[in-house]
Order: C-alpha cells, then structure tokens, then sequence
C-alpha cells in the first residue's frame, strides 16, 4: 500500500499485489459519495490483488466527485498526477476505471470520455453517465440491486445501461437481489470479465 504524495490535501492510495515487478492491469476505483480511498480498496482490494491487479484510490475533492457535481475540475487534475505517479512505480499492462453509487456515476462519465485509456468500464449502482466527450469504446460492465432505495434501479442501473448501449457501447447489465451495496460476488464478477475481455 502506497500513499502517493500529490501535495495540495490529495488524497490517494494505489494498492500493489505481492509478487515479481511485472506488468499488471491497473484498476482506477471511485468510492461513492462521502467515502475514501480504504472504502474503495475495502470493497475491491482483496479480490484484485488475488488477481495481481492494481488499484489506485482517489478521494474526492469535496462530498462528491467534481462532474457529478456540476463540471470537470480538481479531481480530474489529481487523477492526471495520480496515475502518472502510478506508471512511475508499477509497469501497466492495461487499465480500467470503476466507481460505487456516485463513483460508479463518475466512473461512467470519465471511463468513455476517455476510451483511449481505460479499455472498460465497471459500475456498481451508479446513478447516471454524463462523458463531457466520447473518445474510444470502452466495454461497460454495470450491476444494481432491485432493492436499491438511495438510487432506484429502474431510474438508475437499467436506464443508464440502456442509454449507454442505444450509444454504441459494448454493455454487460446485471441485477441482483439487494440494496446500495458492492457485493464480494459482484466484484469477482466485474473482475472477472474485465480480465478475460479485449
């Protein structure tokens, strides 16, 4: 575990598997509104380094991250510094970002404005997808629980991926029976067919 020094109040841990200095894929994390970076890699961390994956956990600037917010800004800037910081210390095979509630939101809007970075796209009940651009297909991998309260499925999950495949994208929609959560199984899931995918 590594905290990168971004200056500023930044806040970012990039989590590296045990094991040879070899190329690994990197897994950009968002956690959902009010959360941090051990909340990311709590939900996601143990499954990825099982998988020799890397994940690097931003924090947003404030409650929630900058375009979920209005408009592309200071997180997008750290993000920038974080993963150029990340190539310095660990070579990387491929790349893909992913999020929770609104990170899974940001992670929606980030991931297709830029395509020529992250190949996919995982999301755990997000609540939109708003790319301030399109560049590249990113596959788009997306689970919510028919239980949601905070962001209903029918509004959220189901109506993002649907929009997201009228537009052209490669989408693997899941539902599961449950709340606002990341389900253990969910992650092996969204892992799983990043991995074996592209």
């Amino acid at each position: 575990m590594h905290e990168l020094d971004l200056g500023g109040g930044a806040e970012v841990l990039l989590a590296v598997p045990p094991g040879e200095p070899v190329a690994r894929p990197l897994l950009v994390f968002f956690h959902g509104a009010g959360g941090h970076p051990r909340q990311s890699l709590s939900a996601v961390g143990a499954q990825a380094a099982a998988r020799g994956v890397v994940v690097l956990a931003p924090r947003s600037g404030a409650a929630t991250w900058d375009l979920v917010a209005g408009r592309v800004g200071r997180d997008v800037a750290v993000l920038d510094a974080a993963l150029a910081q990340a190539a310095d210390r660990v070579a990387v095979s491929r790349c893909a970002v992913g999020g929770f509630s609104d990170g899974a939101s940001y992670a929606l809007s980030l991931g297709p404005a830029n395509g020529d970075l992250f190949d996919s796209v995982v999301a755990f009940s997000p609540g939109f997808a708003a790319p301030p651009a399109r560049v590249g297909r990113p596959r788009v991998w997306v689970t919510h629980g028919t239980g949601d309260q905070v962001l209903p499925v029918d509004r959220c999950g189901r109506r993002v991926s649907e929009g997201l495949a009228a537009s052209g994208y490669e989408v693997t929609y899941e539902e599961f029976d449950g709340g606002h959560v990341v389900r253990p199984e969910g992650v092996a899931a969204a892992l799983g067919w990043w991995l074996a995918g592209g």
